[in-house]
């Protein structure tokens, strides 16, 4: 039940907002029944959050801010969840967890958030510490990890959460048995040996989610056509920096009237006319992921890019569009599942620093490709000629 300081923070303007973001960006073209929204995922990470903080035993200071930092920490998502990362790094120089931040501290929205927090004896800056960490967090390393761990609140909601919505239950995963088993040893979050099999059966979980959800071929067209259609947007990048408070309706909305590009992508989207993947998509080695990864650290390179193999293949600008998504850094995950102990009788043990099998899933790619090609239906022949027999000019 929601009271005293999260009632008043669910009804300010800024968490309300997230009703209009859906948590799975454009995996609903794909899976009609992921509709779920960046809110209800909020609510579900508090949730969480406050069972784990029950199940460690934190005093009431520190389950306060744990609390009220699981129900804020999604406050700076653009449009679509994730879909627009990659703009707003390139817009704004930083991610969704700084925005976050901002709102949480006060130097960004109306101020209401640090108001209700501090009235409540929350300290604003250790709840937005909690949800972005600082480089060097003093704070108990424990807290931490309830919101930033290999198995955290924020993991255990999305992934029951989106395979429910989504139907993929091979990413369903046993929650009750992990929070039973959780518990705190020399500072730290563990899980007992007894509950191993519901920490292997996250870890694969998980993995599989990234490969037949977030990664399915046709959700990433649809994601990086809503990129190219703000990219591509008249005064961009200057011009785009409020687009990342809109929701997902006015988002779409304004793309589509300011006519040009940006409308015809937004139309593609809501009519499901999407850009089909180029055969031949490519899974790089070392050195021509180095070419690779310029694209990918500097974007108008990869614009340039994209406009010179539609203009080799005589289609007009914005008909290809080169998705990088395979290449994003997302961690070590081997360091990241390392960290899980497991603990039986006073002794802590890190099985997963070690080669297996649950190890090989868990960290394995979630796609057979690190660079796709995509392209207008009508001009993808074309493409793939060009990509194919004419590639000289790509890393």
């Amino acid at each position: 039940m929601l009271e005293g300081p999260a009632l008043e923070l669910v009804s300010t303007e800024a968490f309300q907002r997230l009703w209009g973001i859906r948590q799975t960006g454009f995996a609903h073209l794909v899976f009609p029944g992921a509709n779920h929204t960046r809110l209800e995922h909020s609510l579900g990470t508090f949730s969480v959050a406050g069972r784990v903080a029950e199940r460690l035993g934190l005093g009431d200071a520190d389950a306060g801010h744990v609390r009220a930092a699981a129900l804020l920490h999604d406050l700076g998502h653009g449009p679509f969840s994730h879909t627009l990362d990659g703009p707003m790094e390139e817009v704004l120089g930083h991610g969704h967890e700084a925005r976050s931040r901002a709102l949480i501290v006060g130097t960004a929205g109306d101020g209401t958030i640090p108001s209700v927090l501090e009235r409540s004896g929350l300290v604003p800056a250790q709840v937005a510490d909690l949800v972005d960490p600082p480089s060097r967090n003093r704070r108990s390393p424990i807290l931490r990890e309830i919101l930033h761990g290999a198995i955290d609140a924020d993991r255990i909601d999305y992934l029951q959460r989106d395979a429910h919505y989504t139907g993929v239950a091979h990413g369903a995963i046993d929650a009750a048995r992990l929070l039973d088993t959780m518990h705190a040893m020399r500072g730290r979050l563990v899980f007992a040996e007894k509950g191993r099999s519901a920490v292997e059966g996250f870890l694969v979980g998980r993995a599989l989610m990234y490969s037949t959800v977030y990664f399915h071929k046709t959700v990433r067209a649809a994601e990086i056509m809503a990129q190219a259609a703000l990219e591509r947007m008249p005064g961009y990048p200057e011009d785009a920096r409020g687009a990342f408070d809109w929701t997902d309706g006015e988002w779409l909305c304004r793309l589509r009237d300011l006519g040009g590009l940006s409308a015809e992508l937004v139309r593609g989207l809501t009519s499901r006319s999407l850009y089909k993947r180029v055969p031949g998509h490519r899974t790089v080695t070392a050195a021509p992921r180095r070419g690779w990864m310029r694209y990918l650290e500097r974007p108008v390179e990869r614009r340039r890019l994209e406009d010179e193999i539609a203009a080799r293949a005589h289609a007009p600008p914005g008909s290809v569009l080169v998705d990088l998504a395979g290449l994003v850094p997302r961690g070590d995950p081997v360091a990241d599942w390392g960290e899980i102990g497991l603990a039986e009788e006073g002794h802590v043990t890190y099985p997963f620093r070690q080669p297996s099998l649950w190890l090989l899933l868990a960290t394995r790619p979630p796609s057979d490709w690190a660079v796709s090609v995509y392209a207008t239906a009508r001009s993808r022949a074309a493409v793939e000629r060009v990509v194919s027999r004419d590639a000289s000019f790509l890393p």
